[in-house]
């Protein structure tokens, strides 16, 4: 297939550029933002229309600092030790998702604290609105260019233009892009379209996830400073989804036993 090659600037402003990475941020809080707020039409919402708000606030607040985070300290910690002020030029890009997604933990734990809320009723109710983040932000890494597929000589792969070797790929952005956030974003709906015990949603979301982006890192092109392999063959990104695979199998079977004890 023809990659399209779209520019990753959206547009200039002067000597500003915007792009479509920073854009697909900005949708993404706008997105879920519209979602929770419908979500808090429902009986059983543990946040009423008006919390949205601050609950949108602190969770932006912990995709960036545990996204900035994580990629630092999961896959570039010898750059950090060198140049510890490279921390703050997120301009250069290196976001992780792991690390976004502990940030998001953390910054729901802190929120339902302060409300007094139970944390897994917080993070059930925001659980089906983060795929619509994770599409958007796989389409904007696939305008980007980066964290394309490994070599394939099927019909599906393409050629990046920015790729030194010139090698047809798997473009396992749009791979990510459709597991991670279509087909999860539909499952977790439809689950969500009544009450349910609580856990499930937060146990459906860290194991459905887990096992997408552990199947798609088999065609995914390891990080060039990361080629060590676990095992010889479980790469980093595989790695750090196992304990999503099993916190989230452990979360989805205490919700549905409390479902049977209650």
């Amino acid at each position: 297939m023809t990659y399209p090659n779209i520019d990753p600037v959206a547009f200039s402003l002067g000597p500003i550029q915007v792009h479509w990475y920073g854009l697909a941020y900005l949708a993404s809080f706008l997105f879920v933002w519209l979602l929770l707020r419908f979500r808090s039409r429902q009986s059983w919402s543990p946040l009423n229309a008006a919390q949205i708000e601050d609950l949108i606030f602190h969770g932006a607040l912990g995709v960036v600092i545990g996204g900035r985070l994580g990629y630092v300290i999961f896959y570039k910690f010898g750059q950090f030790i060198e140049d510890p002020i490279w921390l703050f030029r997120v301009w250069e890009g290196g976001m992780s998702f792991h690390g976004g997604l502990l940030g998001v933990i953390a910054a729901m734990a802190i929120y339902a604290s302060r409300q007094g809320i139970q944390f897994l009723r917080i993070t059930d109710m925001v659980a089906p609105a983060v795929p619509i983040g994770l599409f958007l932000g796989r389409m904007a890494n696939f305008v980007g260019q980066e964290l394309w597929g490994r070599p394939t000589a099927g019909w599906y792969g393409m050629v990046f233009p920015n790729d030194p070797l010139g090698l047809s790929r798997h473009p396992s952005q749009l791979y990510e892009a459709f597991l991670e956030g279509m087909v999860l974003f539909a499952l977790l709906m439809w689950v969500s379209r009544r009450q349910r015990p609580i856990g499930l949603m937060s146990g459906l979301f860290l194991l459905l996830y887990g096992l997408a982006r552990f199947v798609v890192e088999f065609v995914r092109e390891p990080d060039a400073h990361i080629l060590t392999l676990v095992f010889g063959w479980m790469t980093r990104g595989q790695l750090f989804s196992l304990p999503m695979i099993l916190v989230g199998f452990g979360l989805v079977i205490f919700a549905l036993k409390k479902r049977s004890a209650d």
